[in-house]
């Protein structure tokens, strides 16, 4: 029954079935050179920002690690974030390196496969996921980490962040479903996600 479960993507992470199952990807050769694309990928798209206004810009890197997440789910999850943090950082480093954005980089991916793997993904899931991510890991610790590296209070940076990420999350939130629905049959049918029968948008 549990993989029949499994197969039909109806596993819940409230279900110790659900987490066998995330901890078995850990050990898939398969799964770990996807999650090494995907971390590479991530990188990539991260050096190129869309401006949307002054001070503003929007990143698609939510695309790769949605999906990805959604794949591998969120315990390779946690490794993809931290892996693309560290690597990007590398790379391309844009400020000192702070521990604290590592953290966010890994809860980041941790929450987009807590609710993308093994589900129906619809709209309102979508959007569940988008508000945790944007204001409680982007704007609630993101707050903090800023806070703690630049001296200024916690309330100054959360109402800053708090304006840009609540201005994102619409855009964000449709983007990330058109893409979903686009890109979510063709993984259904190269064996990489349970048969998305049905999407909708609420």
């Amino acid at each position: 029954m549990s993989e029949q479960m499994q197969q039909q993507g109806f596993l819940s992470p409230f279900s110790p079935a659900y987490w066998r199952s995330a901890a078995a990807q850990i050990k898939k050769p398969r799964m770990l050179t996807l999650t090494a694309l995907f971390v590479a990928l991530r990188i990539v798209v991260g050096m190129v920002p869309i401006p949307l206004g002054d001070n503003l810009h929007i990143f698609f890197t939510f695309f790769v690690n949605a999906l990805g997440s959604a794949i591998y789910g969120p315990l390779l999850g946690l490794i993809s974030g931290f892996s693309a943090d560290l690597l990007g950082f590398i790379l391309q480093p844009t400020g000192p390196f702070f521990p604290g954005y590592l953290l966010s980089s890994m809860l980041g991916s941790f929450f987009y496969g807590l609710f993308f793997y093994r589900a129906r993904i619809n709209g309102v899931r979508v959007l569940l996921a988008k508000l945790v991510v944007n204001l409680g890991v982007n704007v609630g610790l993101g707050a903090l980490w800023s806070a703690m590296l630049y001296g200024k209070g916690y309330y100054y940076y959360f109402v800053k962040s708090l304006v840009k990420n609540i201005g994102l999350l619409p855009i964000e939130t449709v983007l990330l479903f058109l893409f979903f629905k686009a890109i979510l049959p063709a993984a259904s049918r190269a064996g990489l996600l349970p048969e998305q029968k049905k999407i909708r948008l609420w």
